[in-house]
């Protein structure tokens, strides 16, 4: 049986995903196997999978049995590998289901998966599922093959969490909150800044609880400042922060030290009192509006992106209404939607007074609606403005060249920037003057 040597991941889901899979990769590449892409011949097919909520699931099987197809037709000599949370979460129920995968890995495993091969590869191997406690957490010795294309990096500064609200499984499929060490993280940055990458993209499953766990309990801000020497370093972005601990120190480093962008992502889920407390998520109405009225005095020019969940149990028309209120006079530049997913396993799952899925549905075309004219308005104040934007890619347009990003959109949640044709260099830093612009994206030209 000749070696399976070259090997495909398929990452599905969040950033914190993709890291793990950067992780495999470059576990894998040091192991002698060789990387290759969707439209390349491929031994083994690893699916880094997600299981946060249904629809996740959902593309997360479909993938599987895509693979599947593709084995039974064309390559019966395949090998297939499900890792990630889908396995950690499922892999018993999936381990009869679906026979022709043959290993099954947790979130566990991520630092194990070159002796993982190594064994599949053997003469005797027996398909299996290799489930264990979610413990691992990468650290700055471990490689990362990151996309050539790319000048942006995810940097993961924490695993797991604890904060138990109570719609989500990520702690069982994560394992509790745990901190990498400040020094191994900045290890990690001069790595990234000799790559020549220009931005950071901070995250963890709840990055403002950094630090709690570890002898001496280091701050986010000052983690964050440490980061901001890096020299080649333009832009630090900060996701995932908790409206329960954003604090003064915070938004003061982030509004004192220009490498770290004026954008703060705050998933607030909701805003009505009840629904907050059924949701476990340790804050009121009267804090998040506090929060985000200390987040504009302090940071005036900030772009603040939430995450809200419709048809919660309990949700009743007046509590969404209440919802729809604050939308409208909160104005944030960037909004997400996720409908509210029943999870066996979470405490939410129990309550009564469920939505019916159709109506969760209504709920959320109506605040994205809403949320559309907000963004519209606020993209129109930006025309004639100034800004710095990254140039990320070369585009097929007669009236635009390239797409890039201001410091006012993160990569794939947010909008982009179209630049008009010039000549310019991807992964370089521009000054662009806003010209016009649309409901999500803005439309510049390079000023000299």
């Amino acid at each position: 049986m000749k070696k399976s040597n070259k090997v495909r991941i398929i990452t599905l889901g969040c950033p914190k995903n993709l890291i793990d899979s950067e992780v495999m990769a470059g576990l894998l590449n040091q192991s002698g196997y060789q990387l290759t892409d969707e439209n390349d011949y491929a031994d083994v097919v690893i699916v880094n999978t997600c299981a946060f909520i249904n629809p996740a699931k959902e593309e997360a099987i479909e993938e599987i049995l895509t693979l599947v197809e593709e084995k039974k037709k064309n390559n019966t000599q395949l090998r297939i590998v499900v890792a990630g949370c889908l396995a950690q979460r499922y892999s018993r129920e999936f381990f009869t289901q679906i026979p022709e995968v043959d290993l099954f890995i947790g979130t566990g495993e991520v630092g194990n998966i070159a002796s993982h091969l190594n064994k599949l590869n053997q003469e005797n191997f027996k398909r299996q599922s290799v489930i264990t406690k979610p413990d691992f957490l990468m650290n700055s010795q471990y490689p990362r093959v990151l996309s050539s294309k790319t000048s942006s990096v995810y940097l993961k500064i924490s695993e797991g969490c604890s904060n138990r609200c109570s719609y989500c499984v990520i702690p069982s499929l994560r394992g509790p909150a745990r901190s990498r060490k400040p020094d191994d993280i900045l290890q990690e940055v001069e790595i990234l800044a000799q790559k020549g990458i220009k931005e950071l993209i901070i995250v963890a499953q709840d990055t403002t609880t950094y630090g709690r766990d570890l002898k001496g309990r280091p701050h986010l801000s000052s983690l964050l400042n440490d980061m901001a020497k890096a020299k080649g370093i333009k832009w630090i972005r900060l996701l995932y922060t908790h409206p329960a601990r954003v604090t003064v120190d915070l938004l003061e480093t982030i509004a004192a030290n220009e490498k770290i962008c004026r954008y703060i992502d705050l998933p607030i889920q909701h805003i009505d009192d009840d629904i907050l407390k059924a949701m476990n998520r340790k804050v009121t109405k009267t804090k998040i509006e506090e929060v985000i009225s200390r987040i504009r005095q302090i940071i005036p020019d900030v772009a603040l992106r939430t995450s809200l969940i419709v048809g919660f149990p309990g949700e009743t028309p007046t509590r969404f209404n209440r919802l729809l209120d604050f939308i409208n006079e909160t104005k944030f530049d960037h909004l997400g939607v996720f409908t509210y997913s029943r999870e066996e396993g979470t405490s939410a799952a129990k309550l009564k007074s469920h939505v019916s899925e159709k109506e969760k549905e209504r709920r959320r075309e109506t605040i994205m609606n809403e949320q559309t004219a907000i963004s519209l308005a606020i993209n129109k104040s930006l025309i004639g403005s100034v800004q710095d934007v990254l140039i990320e890619e070369k585009i097929d347009r007669s009236d635009y060249a390239f797409t890039g990003r201001c410091s006012r959109q993160a990569p794939e949640i947010d909008g982009v920037t179209y630049i008009k044709r010039s000549r310019a260099r991807i992964r370089k830093f521009v000054k662009c003057k806003i010209t016009a612009v649309d409901e999500y994206d803005l439309f510049a030209e390079i000023i000299n």
